[in-house]
């Protein structure tokens, strides 16, 4: 039997199997079983069989954002509208069969966007280069999820329930679950408050499941057992998304406002160029990227070139950005801006910085 038809039949004994207390270890051993068949799908066969042509391409500008939705819902002509790259339009599925890159232009920093070929159920299986799509997916920034509004939330449901069969995780956070193996000891096992979800003797039968004999686990939060596979499984990318839907000017405008107050949804109409200023915007939060303005002594700052960083950077960020030699002779940087306590204060390499900041740095 073969991974495939193993996974399948795990995914059966899942649906058809109450879920109760008395269940509840049956099902935590078949979803850490499936977790593992699904981690050597991804893998791939080990035998060095002849490579075909390459499907990713050359990560550039200050950031990266994959486009994956099912075919023809706009991808491409959303790539086409953004960027001043041409990728082909056409009233069929799978008109983009490769991945064809642009380059946004936003805020002074340039975003590289992916036009994917277009995925369809059991694409996490391999079936239409789906799991190529989903592994050039895994080295984006973020993921902006193409929808069709007129097809409501059904696609949105799919396509989430493929991309977690390959181990992503869209808008969740790492689970703080403190997991690493040892040499001898047993399992030793801890929490810091209450858990509902999962008990010790569910954990030690997931790491034996595992082959785990050996192991410290320290729970920081009451996580299911779904995130405890992850942890255990360790090849989990958690990745903001953000659902984008086009062809609003298909659809009424009740739908279009209740599509528009949903979490991390955005609508919009390729067609009729209809808020796609705020989609760039979105991205841009989505990507926490900020831009600090340099300035030289006695002169005015350089508000056309600025530093592309993400949030929560610091002045040393700056200075690497600026050059890598930079903090070795580095003295003092002057700063204007919000996280300024006053115009021109001097502050030192720790010092955070805030969007739209201007920064002067003084060399030894």
């Amino acid at each position: 039997m073969g991974i495939l038809e193993k996974i399948s039949e795990i995914e059966r004994e899942i649906a058809r199997t109450q879920k109760n207390k008395a269940t509840e270890y049956h099902l935590g051993l078949l979803k850490a079983k499936l977790a593992r068949y699904r981690s050597q799908l991804l893998e791939g066969p080990k035998s060095s069989s002849a490579k075909g042509e390459g499907f990713d391409v050359m990560k550039s500008g200050d950031a990266r954002v994959a486009l994956i939705g099912f075919p023809s819902v706009g991808k491409s002509t959303l790539l086409s509208t953004l960027t001043s790259t041409t990728s082909e339009c056409a009233s069929y599925e799978f008109t983009t069969l490769t991945c064809i890159p642009g380059v946004i232009q936003h805020n002074g920093a340039n975003i590289q966007l992916l036009d994917l070929p277009g995925i369809i159920e059991g694409a996490a299986a391999g079936k239409g280069r789906g799991r190529q799509v989903i592994a050039v997916g895994r080295t984006a920034d973020i993921v902006v999820m193409m929808l069709d509004a007129i097809k409501g939330d059904v696609q949105k449901e799919l396509l989430t329930k493929e991309l977690e069969a390959v181990g992503i995780r869209l808008n969740k956070s790492k689970p703080r679950i403190y997991f690493k193996q040892k040499k001898g000891g047993g399992i030793s096992f801890n929490a810091t408050c209450t858990l509902t979800k999962i008990n010790e003797k569910m954990v030690q039968l997931i790491l034996h499941e595992y082959k785990i004999f050996n192991a410290d686990v320290v729970f920081r939060g009451d996580y299911t057992t779904d995130e405890f596979i992850d942890v255990v499984v360790g090849n989990r990318k958690y990745m903001p998304c953000l659902y984008v839907y086009n062809k609003i000017d298909q659809i009424s405008i009740e739908e279009v406002d209740r599509i528009a107050r949903q979490p991390h949804c955005v609508v919009i109409s390729c067609n009729m160029l209809l808020n796609l200023d705020y989609l760039k915007d979105m991205v841009w939060n989505y990507l926490n990227l900020i831009t600090v303005y340099t300035k030289k002594p006695g002169q005015k700052p350089d508000f056309d070139d600025g530093l592309i960083l993400r949030s929560n950077c610091t002045v040393e960020h700056a200075c690497h950005s600026i050059h890598r030699t930079l903090v070795e002779n580095f003295k003092y940087a002057q700063l204007w801006g919000k996280s300024a306590k006053y115009n021109g204060q001097h502050v030192g390499l720790s010092h955070k910085l805030c969007h739209e900041d201007v920064v002067l740095i003084a060399k030894k």
